[in-house]
């Protein structure tokens, strides 16, 4: 042996670290040495680097390293957690099942204690007891056979709990039982209780109810019939204009503007209900239909002056000949506050042919006001105007022979008789 190693090797460490060598040598030569250039452009200097077989060899090792980390994270990650997982569930069962099984042993134990006690007492009455009665001792024995036929179902239920791993309980806890019992009692008398309280409220609010709705419909009643007062003396002019009372109630609760608010919306009941419902959403309808009527429609006199000149066929001032007067004059010195007589908004103020400095005022649901002969104009076009509102001053402006005021209605454009809607008879 020592000559072979002094033949072919220089001492016995070289012989040692043959293996060592040789591998070292395989190594070199699959990761040689590399050197690298690099050019400092701007500068014009060269930079050599150099990289040796162990430097490359480590590294390459580092990189098998991580790609082996990184294979056996992924495969424990997709492949031992959903098992871990289902070990843990499988656990917290057997857990349950257990605490479940003790839970039901507990109740077996207690039970059986209670019929060891029963039986000691029947015992000991039946041996004790010189005086019973034959048919109170027959009634004891019955009971101690019935309380020996538990004994005996408890102990086989016991034994096959203790034996059987598939064993699967059939009753709960009797204190369980009998507080659940206790709770569920206490909670359907509560439940009476309060159904009672319902019942009482119920009749309460169904008379509640009755008094609310008497009082809104007999107060809508007495409000629709004081607001028909003003709409009647003009039922005339509105049926010679084709207008129904009922379309213009419908249509006044479908208006909107800035000053009268926003529509309103009629309520429907569901026909199963009581039909008062609906008489009272319908009475509801009419009050506020007319309600708004009477503040839309321009009821009332523009100046607190007396007519002179009504409207219809008269002579002409200026030609002496017969001529159709299309509103009516009201007396006045120049400068008399004129205003209007209802919400609405200007479509009109200044000079026009015949009526001289006037202004027209659209109030809704077709129907406008115009005043004509005025010595100024206090409001502009697109101003919105409230009942009251001074929009200008009296004066004789255009075709007129001394100062008035000319004021005519008109629906749809075209002018009708105004003496209903500024009288208050």
């Amino acid at each position: 042996m020592i000559n072979f190693i002094t033949r072919y090797f220089t001492s016995l460490w070289a012989f040692i670290t043959s293996p060592f060598r040789a591998i070292w040598r395989v190594i070199v030569r699959i990761f040689p040495p590399r050197e690298f250039t690099v050019m400092d452009t701007p500068r014009g200097n060269v930079y050599t680097y150099g990289q040796s077989s162990f430097w490359r060899f480590t590294r390459f090792c580092g990189k098998i390293g991580l790609i082996l980390w990184a294979s056996w994270s992924t495969y424990v990650f997709v492949y031992h957690r959903p098992l871990l997982q289902k070990r843990t569930q499988q656990l917290e069962e057997v857990r349950a099942t257990h605490t479940r099984h003790m839970s039901d042993l507990q109740t077996y134990l207690t039970k059986y204690n209670e019929l060891v006690r029963s039986l000691n007492v029947i015992d000991d009455k039946v041996l004790n007891d010189k005086e019973l009665p034959d048919s109170e001792r027959e009634k004891l024995m019955n009971t101690r056979v019935k309380t020996w036929g538990e004994l005996d179902f408890l102990r086989t239920r016991i034994v096959e709990m203790l034996r059987d791993e598939e064993f699967t309980p059939e009753y709960t806890k009797l204190s369980e039982l009998s507080a659940e019992y206790e709770l569920t009692r206490a909670e359907n008398e509560e439940l009476k209780r309060r159904n009672a309280q319902i019942i009482e409220s119920m009749a309460s609010i169904a008379d509640a109810d009755n008094i609310i709705v008497d009082t809104v419909t007999t107060l809508t009643q007495t409000g629709t019939e004081e607001l028909q007062q003003n709409i009647k003396r003009i039922n005339g002019t509105l049926a010679a204009l084709g207008l129904s009372q009922q379309t213009l109630i419908k249509n006044a609760n479908k208006y909107t503007n800035p000053l009268v608010g926003s529509a309103f919306s009629p309520i429907e009941f569901d026909k199963e209900l009581d039909a008062k419902y609906q008489k009272l959403a319908d009475g509801l309808e009419l009050w506020s239909g007319l309600r708004r009527l009477n503040e839309v429609l321009p009821l009332g006199k523009p100046v607190k002056s007396r007519i002179t000149s009504n409207y219809g066929t008269r002579k002409d001032p200026f030609t002496g000949k017969p001529k159709k007067h299309r509103g009516i004059d009201f007396a006045g010195k120049i400068g008399t506050e004129l205003m209007a007589v209802a919400p609405g908004r200007v479509v009109s103020a200044g000079e026009r042919v015949g009526y001289g400095t006037t202004v027209e005022i659209d109030h809704g649901l077709g129907f406008t006001t115009l005043y004509a002969h005025l010595s100024q104009i206090l409001v502009s076009r697109g101003d919105w105007v409230r009942p009251g509102t001074v929009i200008g001053l009296a004066g004789s402006s255009g075709r007129s022979t001394g100062p008035h005021l000319h004021y005519e209605i008109r629906y749809k454009g075209a002018p009708f008789d105004p003496t209903k809607f500024v009288k208050d008879e």
